[in-house]
This record gives C-alpha cells, sequence and structure tokens, in this order.
C-alpha cells in the first residue's frame, strides 16, 4: 500500500466513539469499521448500541458492546478498561455524545443549563481524560471532538450548547498543546447541519431551517456519510502533523456571506 493510502487506511486502528447509538456518532462508528478499524461503539442505550456492533462487525471489524454515560466517571473508566482488557490498546477516541435544548436562556434553569454543559463539554473531557494513558501508549493516539457551528456562532435560543461547543472547542487546542509531547493529536470536526435525532424537529420544514439551507452555498443539509472521510483522515496516519485543529464540514456555511 502507498504511503499516500495508508492515510486513509484504519486496519491497524482501535477506535472507541463515545455517542455512537445514533446520528453521526453511529456514522462514524461504522464508517471507521468500513476503513478497516477494529471499532468500539458505545452510549445509554443498549439496544441501539447493539445493533451499531452488529453494523460494526458486520464490515468485518471487531466490536464490543458495552453501555457507558459521558456523566458517570466510573462509566467511562469502565468502558476503557473493558477495551483495554480486549484489544490492548486504544489508538483513537471521538467524542460525539451530546444534546441540544432550544430555550429562551432568560428562563433556563440552572440545572438544565448545567446538565447540558456537564454531558456536551464534561462529558468529552472525562473520556479525554480516562483515555490519555491508553491514547499515549498507542504511539500515535487521536483524538476527535465533535464540536459544532455553534462553536463560532450564536444560535438563536441554544446558548447552553452554542457554550459548551464553544468550550469543547477551545478544550481542543489545549489538549492538543499539552498531549503533543504524548505524540497525541487532538482535533475537532465542526459539522454544519445534518438532521438527525436531536436537531430534525428543529430544521427539517421549519423557519429556522429555512434560514439555514438559505446561509449555506451548497443549498442543502449534509448527509452523515459525508462526514466519514474526514475523519478517517483524522484518525489515521495524516494527521500525524496535524493537530490542534477544527475542520468545518458545513457546505460553506462559515464561509458565507451574500448568496444571492
Amino acid at each position: 500500500m502507498s504511503k499516500h493510502l495508508k492515510c486513509l487506511n484504519l486496519s491497524d486502528r482501535v477506535a472507541v466513539v463515545i455517542g455512537a447509538t445514533s446520528g453521526l456518532g453511529r456514522a462514524l462508528a461504522v464508517g471507521f469499521a468500513e476503513y478497516g478499524a477494529d471499532v468500539v461503539p458505545t452510549g445509554r442505550r443498549r439496544d441501539q448500541l447493539e445493533d451499531a456492533c452488529r453494523e460494526i462487525e458486520s464490515c468485518g471489524g471487531r466490536s464490543l458492546c458495552q453501555t457507558t454515560d459521558v456523566r458517570d466517571r466510573q462509566s467511562i473508566d469502565d468502558l476503557r478498561d473493558a477495551v483495554l482488557a480486549k484489544f490492548g490498546r486504544v489508538d483513537v477516541l471521538v467524542n460525539a455524545a451530546g444534546y441540544t435544548l432550544k430555550q429562551p436562556t432568560a428562563t433556563m434553569s440552572e440545572d438544565e443549563w448545567a446538565r447540558l454543559i456537564d454531558t456536551n463539554l464534561h462529558g468529552a473531557l472525562r473520556a479525554c481524560q480516562s483515555f490519555h494513558g491508553a491514547l499515549r501508549d498507542s504511539g500515535h493516539g487521536r483524538v476527535i471532538n465533535i464540536a459544532s457551528l455553534g462553536s463560532y456562532l450564536a444560535f438563536h435560543e441554544v446558548a447552553a450548547y452554542c457554550a459548551a461547543k464553544a468550550g469543547l472547542l477551545s478544550l481542543t487546542r489545549s489538549l492538543a498543546c499539552e498531549w503533543a509531547c504524548d505524540k497525541i493529536s487532538v482535533n475537532a470536526l465542526a459539522p454544519g447541519v445534518f438532521p438527525s435525532d436531536l436537531n430534525s424537529e428543529l430544521v427539517l420544514d421549519t423557519p429556522r431551517g429555512q434560514e439555514i439551507l438559505t446561509r449555506t452555498p451548497t443549498g442543502r443539509f449534509g448527509k452523515p456519510e459525508e462526514l466519514v472521510a474526514t475523519a478517517v483522515l483524522l484518525a489515521g496516519e495524516g494527521a500525524s502533523f496535524l493537530t490542534g485543529q477544527c475542520i468545518a464540514v458545513d457546505g460553506g456555511y462559515l464561509a458565507s456571506g451574500v448568496n444571492s
């Protein structure tokens, strides 16, 4: 295999994808398996997790089915220990767990705010801390955090989500600098709008969705599989000198000015 093709080959990688029971996380987990990785998807919903594991194994990869709650550090540590017991190492960690909530900030309770921040930001921190040693020991560790357009821009009445995602982008940069000496590359992806269980009610056939499409030069929403190739690049040898960056896969949304 040429060195160029090797950059998009994950046949010697073990990847853990947190938040992989549905949506973009599920697409990335299956996509990694299609590119040759052994993949451990995880999340809280056992039935969907079992489906994800079966799909990964149908692609020829090995997997492990263990539920995990990113708000519970022991749960994450238990996952790490189980992965290491079965595979002996971890090369790639993807932090895709999260949810959004549309609500006026003036009336949002502190508990709701804290719960969203805890899941979307603190959950990624817990996973990074827990898996740091394993990623360091792999000799080519990769962390891929799923950021958002909200890491850069305000979206109406989702202030907590945007704050969490802005924090995740900052965490990505900080860990990239701290962990470079451990040969761990830490990067992020900022997906544009990809309709999913999390956001479909907000963006499909709504004025909000139409505004987004107007500001998106490609004139459409993204498809989950369109995120996979960029994630594969970040997970493999192609990211050996790429760290602290956030790649927007957004149909041109962040670059957009006037589109008509």
